[in-house]
């Protein structure tokens, strides 16, 4: 009979996944700037970013308002391995006329229990954070700052709702300024829900515990989500504690199908009609009212107690959750039922008893499965959001229902599982949550504080101001005139060496062509076909082809008769042995030219350490090995560098580009510059391309006042100590090791990882420079940072920041030596106003997500009357050695 009358009630597992997927659609709607203001469920950002890492420590106050008890407490936070808290508290009642008086007492009545609290712990002398327990729905804009929505729970206080409840708490403690000694001065810290509160403190013992929920007199939920789907607030980087409030869900008529003629009649008669439907159906606050509610009308229909109305079936409140708690205890039997029964004066038959625990049951089951839809949209909502196919995580729970009812706990995990059966879910009871959970919520944003300032202190050193990059910009050029400079060449640190390249294309080029291209741990032969006039284009056919460490770093014989194997290799691949073909070699190292195809190798950089190399033609050292093998000819024509291809590719689309840069593994630029300036090379005529090396800027001091510790270390840890300094701060091949040091660094300090180095950090290498893109553009970033078993959400948040600076950084300077570079340029030419295209290539350029836009910002600020446009090049070393070689045949013919 009870199963007929209240079918509506029990809920199928079909219709709790409707209701959840309803749940998780007005998630999104009060996540959404738009969408917030019409969304029931508000999604509150709280501003708790950080859960606890077992580090917190010291004292700290907490006061809880929101239940039928004003409280108190003083947490001593312990920082000795073992996450241990000491939690001293006093209660004190809320009487009827401070929750439904005005906001002037409610905050003076607060104020005297605290400063009675400190006088009993004998804390009045002390300065201590403060964390502020306000269990009701609240528009936070900091953490110390929150508007009262709405008052619930009872509590009608007037004069406070649209205003900031801390700000008032302030007020009120600023009177009693003279009580303390000296002024008293409650740092008021952290604004908390009581339900971010549960979680935080059951956080504090079990990381992984990211969601925290309240079933008790109010109902209410929380968790850790992703700051790019909060529209609410700015940033998108690592997570925030959204206070869900959903105790509003069908405030708008979404939960009518589902709300019984029992629901209607309670809510009429509450303090707030219309409103907090949800919670009205899962409270332990409205649960008692509702079964009184059935029992009254099953009686009046005579399906009870002989249809005898009694008293207590007439007076609203009359039936507690208490009761219908006591009345669920089934080991007991009927007892329990038959004696609460008795003390309302119902006297009820044994069918009386088993009926009225029956619709405790139902009342009761209802709720916990209601809970349980909503709890399971927050669960699959966190394991999308973190990519997982299954995800284990804590919920911390707090509230009586959940607490004292026998049978409650039980159905909620069970209709949990059920509903989510890819989360593995650890219920996890919080003590002392609300009042514990505010001090822990202090103690994190102190220690977050405290980190901040040394992580700031930290990465200080990479920001640049504007004057430095200026100051910058100046050395550079000042470097640059040495290089041009005969009597200075010899001491300069840019070497500026003459490359012999005297034109750019002027598409007249044509012809088959080869090129070789090194400069990595790859080598490139290609064969490239120009066609000129109206159907002008580039063809290329290329092989690659490894350098194995041992030939890299073995003797220069070995290098290049490898180098030889391979073009054989090619040239029968491509059946064109037997041609006598120009050639132009890509050789990517510092080379002093003495015409265009004569390369004398200054050093070797990028890992390379072959012997013999240094001081040698590599041309020369190229045609000996081709005579070794004795199988075919070739008519090099060029030696190039990768930066000079890199301009004259886009040279070739476009003739305003007379300057190349390399942003990748390596940093370089080229530039035309007028042969009057050029002091090394005889001939006052035209102009020739100069391939600056500028990564040896820096390496006579002048820019130690930027070079970090870390700077230092990755130097002396390199393979060229001392040399290259102004590459190692810019370049892909460094930026990687500079990160990983800054990484050591912070986690020695116990900013990172638990302060605990993993033998994967320790490792030379390990932290590669395509980390730093990934990283940034927040892509893969997990699997980026697997290898450094990154623990938490904000160490991935710091590790990201540690990437942005180094990389900002890098493009900074880089930007700082091109703004050199074209300012030159504009003056060579004599005008007021230059225009002129930068060809670029390089993976830091082209993959970096913010590199290329800090540099040209750089550029721009920095030579403010210089246009630049920036061109990516397609294949310099390879299309632009072939373009070179063309070029150079061309003025051959016509010098001829």
């Amino acid at each position: 009979q009870v199963d007929r009358y209240l079918y509506h009630m029990r809920l199928s597992d079909d219709v709790l996944l409707d209701v959840m997927a309803r749940f998780q659609a007005e998630m999104v709607k009060g996540l959404g700037r738009d969408t917030n203001p019409t969304a029931t469920v508000k999604m509150l950002p709280s501003f708790v970013r950080s859960l606890p890492d077992g580090s917190e420590k010291g004292d700290f106050l907490a006061v809880d308002l929101g239940g039928s008890q004003f409280r108190a407490h003083q947490v001593k936070v312990f920082d000795d391995g073992k996450h241990s808290s000491q939690l001293e508290s006093k209660f004190y009642p809320t009487p009827k006329e401070v929750i439904q008086g005005n906001g002037a007492e409610l905050f003076d009545y607060i104020a005297d229990c605290l400063l009675d609290f400190m006088e009993t712990k004998n804390l009045k002398h002390k300065k201590l954070p403060l964390g502020f327990t306000f269990s009701f729905p609240c528009k936070q804009t900091k953490l110390d700052e929150g508007v009262l929505l709405a008052w619930t729970k009872h509590f009608k206080v007037r004069g406070v709702q649209d205003t900031d409840v801390v700000s008032s708490l302030r007020k009120a403690l600023q009177k009693h300024k003279a009580s303390f000694i000296p002024a008293g001065d409650v740092d008021i810290l952290a604004l908390v829900n009581d339900t971010v509160g549960t979680m935080m403190t059951c956080g504090y013992d079990d990381p992984r515990c990211e969601v925290g929920l309240i079933i008790g007199t109010g109902t209410n939920a929380c968790y850790m989500e992703e700051m790019r789907h909060i529209d609410l607030v700015e940033g998108d980087e690592g997570r925030m504690c959204v206070n869900t409030e959903w105790g509003a869900f069908g405030d708008d008529g979404a939960l009518d199908d589902l709300r019984t003629e029992f629901d209607r009649e309670l809510d009429l008669g509450s303090l707030n009609p219309g409103k907090q439907l949800f919670e009205k159906m899962i409270s332990s606050l409205y649960l008692g009212e509702l079964v009184r509610l059935i029992l009254l009308k099953m009686t009046k229909e005579g399906l009870l107690f002989n249809g005898k109305v009694s008293t207590a079936l007439l007076t609203k409140g009359k039936i507690e959750m208490k009761h219908v708690s006591a009345m669920e205890k089934y080991k007991e039997g009927l007892s329990n039922t038959r004696e609460i029964l008795t003390e309302l004066n119902l006297f009820p038959s044994e069918e009386d008893c088993i009926a009225v625990q029956h619709v405790c049951t139902i009342v009761s089951f209802r709720s916990a499965n209601l809970c349980a839809a909503a709890l399971a949209a927050i669960l699959t909502r966190l394991r999308e959001n973190k990519k997982l196919l299954r995800m284990r995580t804590t919920v911390g729970i707090d509230g009586g229902l959940y607490k004292t009812h026998p049978q409650y706990a039980k159905r909620l995990h069970k209709v949990v599982r059920r509903l989510v059966p890819n989360c593995d879910v650890r219920f996890l009871l919080s003590v002392s949550g609300s009042g514990k959970g505010a001090a822990m919520v202090t103690a994190v944003a102190y220690r977050l504080a405290a980190q901040r300032k040394q992580i700031d202190a930290a990465l200080a050193p990479f920001l640049l101001s504007l004057e430095t990059l200026r100051e910058v910009k100046n050395k550079m050029r000042t470097e640059l005139e040495y290089g041009l400079k005969r009597e200075t060449q010899a001491s300069a640190t840019v070497k500026m060496l003459p490359t012999y390249v005297c034109g750019t294309p002027d598409g007249t080029e044509k012809g088959k062509f080869l090129a070789l291209d090194l400069g990595g741990t790859n080598f490139r032969v290609l064969l490239v076909k120009i066609r000129s006039g109206r159907r002008r284009s580039v063809q290329m056919y290329n092989k690659i082809f490894a350098i194995p460490l041992e030939i890299m770093q073995g003797t220069g014989e070995e290098l290049f008769d490898h180098i030889v194997q391979c073009i054989a290799d090619f040239l029968e691949y491509m059946g064109i042995k037997g041609a006598r073909l120009p050639l132009g070699f890509t050789f990517s190292f510092p080379c002093r030219q003495a015409s265009i195809d004569k390369g004398t190798l200054v050093g070797w950089t990028k890992g390379f350490k072959a012997t013999d190399c240094e001081g040698e033609d590599v041309v020369d050292m190229l045609r000996e090995a081709i005579r070794r093998r004795n199988e075919f000819d070739l008519d090099i024509v060029a030696v190039v560098n990768d930066t000079v291809g890199t301009m004259m590719t886009c040279g070739y689309e476009d003739p305003n580009c007379e300057i190349g840069l390399i942003a990748g593994t390596g940093s370089n630029v080229c530039y035309m510059e007028d042969m009057k300036n050029i002091e090394i090379v005889e001939g006052n005529e035209g102009k020739m391309c100069i391939n600056t090396e500028w990564g040896g800027f820096g390496d006579n001091g002048c820019i130690d006042n930027i070079r970090t510790k870390y700077d230092k270390v990755v130097d002396e840890g390199s393979l060229n100590p001392g040399k290259q300094r102004y590459e190692k701060m810019t370049s892909g091949m460094y930026l990687g090791e500079i990160v990983r040091q800054i990484l050591i660094d912070l986690t020695k300090q116990g900013l990172l990882f638990r302060g605990q180095i993993s033998e994967s950090l320790r490792k030379r290498g390990i932290f590669e420079t395509k980390f730093l893109s990934q990283i940034e553009r927040w892509l893969m970033w997990l699997s980026s940072l697997m290898t450094l078993r990154v623990s938490t959400c904000e160490d991935s948040i710091i590790v990201k920041e540690v990437c942005g600076v180094v990389s900002k950084r890098a493009a900074q300077l880089c930007g700082a030596g091109l703004a050199a570079i074209v300012e030159k340029k504009r003056e060579n030419r004599g005008v007021e106003r230059l225009q002129i295209t930068v060809g670029v290539d390089g993976t830091l350029y082209k993959l970096h997500p913010h590199f290329s836009r800090v540099l040209r910002e750089t550029v721009k600020e920095l030579a403010p009357q210089c246009d630049v446009t920036f061109m990516l090049s397609e294949d310099g070393s390879g299309k632009g050695a072939a373009l070179i070689t063309a070029v150079a045949k061309r003025l051959h013919n016509v010098g001829q």
